[in-house]
């Protein structure tokens, strides 16, 4: 039978996020100050973001270390599963491999901490007392 489910265990969690602009054929467009409509830069984002994160968001880095501290608090839940969606790829016909994630088993019950674990992490460090973490999705 063809692999349907891969796990990795928790000494091959990646040590490393992968930064897709490192690999891009050219440079994405630079954010835009609402206010301004021009590039914005870090400066006008150190209210919002550490320096750490700024520094993240606009690197050109193929690979970003994640912290010990970070990797230790995803190891409560992850890695989590990866899948083939094979039944998929044949109702759709395709020679593609399809593959998703399963992040139901995170403590929240989806994939929101991923994110929000490293921004506390990156904003503790600054030395913020209070926050709010952003999830992607638009709440």
């Amino acid at each position: 039978m063809d692999t349907i489910k891969y796990v990795l265990t928790e000494n091959q969690m990646p040590k490393a996020w992968y930064n897709i602009q490192a690999d891009l054929p050219q440079a994405l467009p630079p954010v835009l100050n609402p206010a301004t409509g021009k590039p914005i830069t870090p400066d006008e984002l150190l209210p919002l973001f550490p320096l750490a994160l700024i520094e993240q968001e606009v690197s050109q880095q193929r690979w970003i270390e994640i912290p010990d501290a970070v990797r230790s608090i995803y190891c409560q839940w992850r890695p989590t599963p990866l899948y083939r969606a094979r039944r998929l790829e044949q109702a759709l016909d395709t020679p593609a491999k399809i593959y998703y994630k399963y992040e139901g088993v995170s403590p929240s019950g989806s994939h929101k901490p991923n994110t929000a674990v490293a921004q506390a992490y990156y904003n503790k460090q600054a030395g913020v007392k209070k926050l709010t973490t952003e999830t992607g999705a638009g709440q």
